[in-house]
């Protein structure tokens, strides 16, 4: 069900999830982003209560009450697919051109709780060649953008489906008397 009330619901809810993403690059260096994680996906959790308020908004207002789970489940699934692209734009567009360095960033990042850990020189090695093997990876737009897919859709797949469970409403049929 593509229509205006599930594109504005998936446009807000593409930029509250890409909040994150927009920030990253302005952050001080010294910043941890070992928590970066987190705030990402809690962006995308308050981001994606916009599906439960877009379906309930379409069932109320547009539909006289009334949807199925399958209709409503659609409902976040557009909702999903409009806010997951706004969000993989806004990160391939900071990766190529504010943060080209972010695996460098989280490396040393990622090190330096390693070795506050005890890690093993084995242990740093090992996760400096993890880096750049990924580092390689995200070179390749397509394989950047299918991994941050990847990251956001699950999420608003299930607040979907938990969504359309909870807002499925079917008509009152009257009662013979």
């Amino acid at each position: 069900m593509l229509n205006k009330n599930t594109i504005v619901f998936g446009l807000i809810a593409g930029l509250i999830s890409s909040i994150w993403v927009m920030i990253f690059p302005f952050l001080d260096p010294s910043f941890d982003y070992g928590n970066g994680m987190v705030y990402g996906y809690t962006a995308m959790i308050i981001a994606f209560s916009l599906i439960f308020v877009g379906i309930k908004n379409y069932r109320d207002r547009f539909n006289s009450g009334v949807v199925t789970f399958g209709r409503a489940f659609l409902i976040g699934l557009y909702i999903t697919l409009i806010a997951s692209t706004i969000y993989v734009v806004v990160w391939l567009l900071d990766y190529y051109f504010f943060v080209p360095d972010f695996f460098d960033i989280m490396a040393k990042s990622y090190q330096a709780k390693l070795k506050a850990a005890g890690a093993s020189e084995a242990e740093l090695q090992a996760s400096i060649a993890e880096m750049i093997k990924y580092n390689e990876l995200y070179q390749n737009p397509l394989f950047n953008a299918a991994m941050t897919y990847m990251e956001i859709v699950p999420l608003g797949l299930v607040i979907s489906l938990i969504a359309a469970a909870i807002l499925k409403r079917k008509a009152v049929t009257p009662s013979a008397a």
